[in-house]
């Protein structure tokens, strides 16, 4: 079965950093590209991050530019998302999805072309 198990979310203070993680499993990792979307209720789900393929080329919504980092392990099959000087706006549930291919299509939006998502994991940015 296709898993994407997104981890790593909690509470934190503003200013402080944050790693989530999203492991992989039961599709071909390599070659799927893989992205971040985050969701605040009554909001629509936008395009946080994304990473693809083997060109490691990446894409940043600019709102976190600066801020975020994407990577992602080959031998884990594992995403991750390093979140520093967090502010209160990005208090959201974070998603992780995978779309098979290189190109990095549907990050600047809400993700409908992704073609698997994992359960979210809740970021809470307070002061």
């Amino acid at each position: 079965d296709v898993q994407l198990q997104a981890s790593g979310g909690g509470l934190v203070q503003t200013g402080g950093s944050l790693r989530l993680s999203c492991a992989a499993s039961g599709f071909n990792f390599d070659d799927y590209a893989i992205g971040w979307f985050r969701q605040v209720p009554g909001k629509e789900r936008e395009g946080v991050s994304c990473i693809s393929t083997s060109d490691g080329n990446t894409y940043y919504h600019d709102s976190v530019k600066g801020r975020f980092a994407i990577s992602r392990d080959y031998t884990r099959n594992v995403v991750y998302l390093q979140m520093n000087s967090l502010k209160d706006e990005d208090t959201a549930v974070y998603y992780c999805a995978a779309r098979l291919g290189w190109a990095l299509i549907g990050c600047s939006g809400a993700g409908e072309v992704m073609d698997y998502w994992g359960k979210g994991t809740l970021v809470t940015v307070s002061s």
